[in-house]
């Protein structure tokens, strides 16, 4: 990527108004994201058709005249996505040539067993490589995601610095990092779990040099403007909020509440969107998606 295109990226992200659809689903969910789509595992055989029917109906999204720069920032892929095109073109190139939106792309492979209230990510093996390769095909940045269950302050202190060390590989390569810490929103201590992790991504982020910035996907606290400090500090680029399996309307309606943040939904996102759809019902429907979550991230 050039220089130029790279700071087209950050300025589009940094200063446009628009949410970040993630459509990274990891390889144990995309059977979900199927069924969900009302495709079942009998409409297929293998893992290259699995991938094969998550691509189509990834680009039907991508690819929908609702899907554009115009409302969206940004969109999460996976890597088999990123090995794929769209349109004859590499799905990066034409997220941002197309559409003129900022690709970024999944690196986590999975969670760890739980252990101090929390889900560490699995040790990515081939990380750099995989950097390198998201280097050359124009991504702007990269997502990855772990989970904390309990407010545990040892647990999520060791959460927050398995991101940012990863994060600083990222950085280094010149990649944007998409730090994502999610809280369960069923847990009975989200809002003691939110207080632990405020503070210690506020430690983490004031170590970040001065060059450098991060995004942030955060649950969608508890308390309204929760992560003000956050959003406000020099070293964060954006704060981002993921729907966490909140439905579309609840998900909109506490972003709506949470000034300055913004969408970064997968299953809220693509809530109602069924394989069988005729061409102007899906143009209906994710028209409707989209529009709703953008209103909700530009309060």
């Amino acid at each position: 990527m050039s220089s130029q295109v790279h700071l087209e990226m950050l300025k589009k992200i940094n200063t446009e108004k628009g949410f970040i659809a993630a459509l990274d689903q990891s390889s144990g969910s995309i059977q979900h994201a199927l069924r969900l789509y009302g495709i079942s595992e009998r409409q297929y055989s293998g893992e290259e058709e699995m991938y094969t029917k998550v691509h189509k109906m990834n680009t039907r999204i991508m690819t929908s005249e609702a899907f554009s720069g115009d409302r969206i920032l940004g969109a999460i892929l996976f890597e088999n996505t990123l090995d794929r095109e769209i349109e004859g073109l590499a799905s990066p190139d034409y997220l941002w040539q197309t559409k003129k939106i900022v690709p970024f792309l999944k690196v986590d492979i999975g969670l760890e067993a739980e252990h101090n209230g929390v889900q560490l990510m699995r040790p990515i093996g081939g990380l750099n490589d995989l950097l390198d390769k998201a280097v050359g095909k124009n991504i702007f940045g990269s997502k990855m995601r772990s989970f904390i269950r309990l407010a545990n302050c040892s647990g999520i202190h060791i959460i927050v610095a398995q991101q940012f060390a990863i994060g600083a590989r990222i950085l280094a390569k010149g990649l944007v990092p998409i730090i994502e810490p999610e809280i369960d929103i069923h847990s009975p201590e989200k809002g003691a779990a939110e207080l632990i992790l405020r503070e210690e991504l506020l430690l983490q982020l004031d170590a970040i040099p001065d060059s450098q910035q991060v995004i942030l996907k955060l649950s969608l606290p508890n308390i309204t403007g929760f992560y003000n400090k956050l959003i406000a500090h020099p070293r964060v680029l954006k704060v981002v909020a993921l729907s966490g399996g909140y439905s579309r309307e609840k998900a909109n309606r506490l972003l709506s509440e949470n000034t300055d943040m913004v969408a970064s939904f997968s299953r809220a996102f693509s809530e109602e969107l069924f394989d069988l759809m005729s061409h102007d019902e899906f143009e209906s429907t994710i028209n409707e998606s989209i529009d709703s979550i953008y209103q909700a991230s530009n309060q």
